[in-house]
């Protein structure tokens, strides 16, 4: 397995089997035995990220293929960690710049997946309120979810003109035509910039977003999107300056914790209504998707009135049950044959969710947030969700009866 190569050095581990080449000067090597199955990196070649973020895309596509063939579920961990995690910048410095101006890309898989992994890493200092393990914080869920998109199809060109995001072409291209990627576009260039302008990537740092040519729909600066989004703006300023405060407060933790859980979701969900922009879009897709895609949407209304703590093991346990791949015309869940029993039941209750609500005039969504008016209530609803959304057996007329029963606790 040596290869020639010198003190080689692990960077993935992958359970199947891919052939051995060269790309870009770089050796790379992998075993094709299943119990011992690693991709190595000749030492002599460069070691930043940076040199993860230049490899031709036919490698990262290599790499997510790779992951993608071992399970027919929703695939949103890799290694314990967010889908290609390990291949994104771990400091500002190595995301692409022009004249000392931070100039990442939002439309590749990598810069945008590396908003999220530095936003984690400048605000876990002062997280402790969220718990004492590293992955316990708020923001966990959003690259959990980018990868998600990513390797259940949904980034690529649903038009089919380009080859953006196909293995065929670059699978690190997030197309501007996908829903999915522009709606994400919002959750996640706006919580980079704010917090770049709260100065938590250090001072002076100047972000200026790169965008394709002949597009212009979206914003690109701190500034640009204040003006043209002023609220979903301030409220991530509001949560990112609570952030600092809140590590010096005196409140005690679990009040601290659910303040700012509150905080981070009125942000979220601001941006989520921001993204309307994207709507147009949905018009490339099949009925069942902009169905489900609808229904994804209405489902963060009772995740955000509860004020989930969207950390690495919760938000992966309610993101594996997701579909797994794109829906076609003709999908029924609970009966989608290549898809899994979880990914079929979950399909089935954002359904119910959204039906319920519509048949009652948007009552169930207004008795759920009247429900959630305390610190005790809202924990009580995360565990109703829970069982709802994983528990197979749990009847959707139980958590209609609970939640009647909590507003009267209000």
């Amino acid at each position: 397995m040596s290869h020639g190569l010198k003190r080689p050095m692990l960077i993935r581990v992958f359970d199947c089997c891919i052939l051995v080449r060269e790309e870009r000067g770089h050796n790379l090597c992998v075993s094709n035995k299943f119990q011992a199955r690693v991709l190595i990196l000749d030492s002599s070649a460069p070691r930043s990220p940076k040199t993860w973020v230049m490899l031709r895309p036919a490698v990262l596509g290599l790499l997510l293929a790779c992951v993608v063939s071992l399970s027919r579920s929703a695939v949103i961990l890799e290694n314990g960690m967010p889908i290609l995690w390990a291949q994104t910048a771990s400091e500002v410095s190595e995301l692409p710049s022009q004249n000392g101006i931070v100039s990442p890309d939002p439309w590749n898989f990598l810069n945008r997946q590396s908003f999220y992994r530095l936003l984690i890493a400048v605000t876990d200092p002062y997280l402790g309120s969220m718990g004492t393990g590293p992955t316990d914080g708020p923001l966990w869920g959003l690259p959990l979810q980018l990868g998600w998109m990513l390797t259940s199809g949904r980034l690529v060109d649903p038009t089919g003109t380009t080859t953006c995001g196909l293995q065929t072409g670059d699978p690190m291209c997030i197309s501007t035509q996908s829903w999915w990627g522009c709606v994400n576009y919002f959750t996640s260039t706006f919580p980079f910039l704010s917090a770049a302008q709260q100065g938590f990537f250090g001072p002076d740092i100047q972000v200026q977003l790169q965008v394709p040519e002949g597009v212009e729909d979206f914003c690109t600066t701190y500034s640009d999107c204040l003006t043209r989004y002023p609220d979903a703006m301030s409220k991530w300023d509001v949560f990112f300056q609570a952030v600092k405060t809140y590590a010096e407060s005196t409140l005690p933790e679990n009040e601290k914790k659910d303040s700012l859980l509150g905080m981070y979701w009125q942000a979220q969900m601001a941006s989520t209504y921001a993204s309307a922009a994207c709507n147009a879009r949905q018009s490339h897709y099949s009925s069942e998707e902009v169905s489900f895609a609808n229904n994804w949407l209405n489902s963060a209304e009772y995740v955000s009135a509860a004020h989930f703590q969207a950390s690495l093991e919760k938000s992966a346990m309610f993101m594996t049950p997701l579909p797994s791949r794109i829906l076609k015309e003709g999908d029924k869940a609970p009966n989608i044959a290549d898809l899994s029993q979880e990914e079929n039941h979950s399909l089935s209750i954002f359904t119910w969710m959204r039906n319920i609500d519509r048949f009652l005039g948007g009552s169930l969504l207004r008795l759920w947030k009247r429900a959630m008016c305390s610190v005790t209530s809202r924990e009580k609803g995360k565990d109703l969700l829970e069982q709802l959304l994983l528990n197979k057996s749990f009847a959707t007329s139980t958590f209609l009866s609970i939640i009647t029963g909590m507003t009267t606790s209000c």
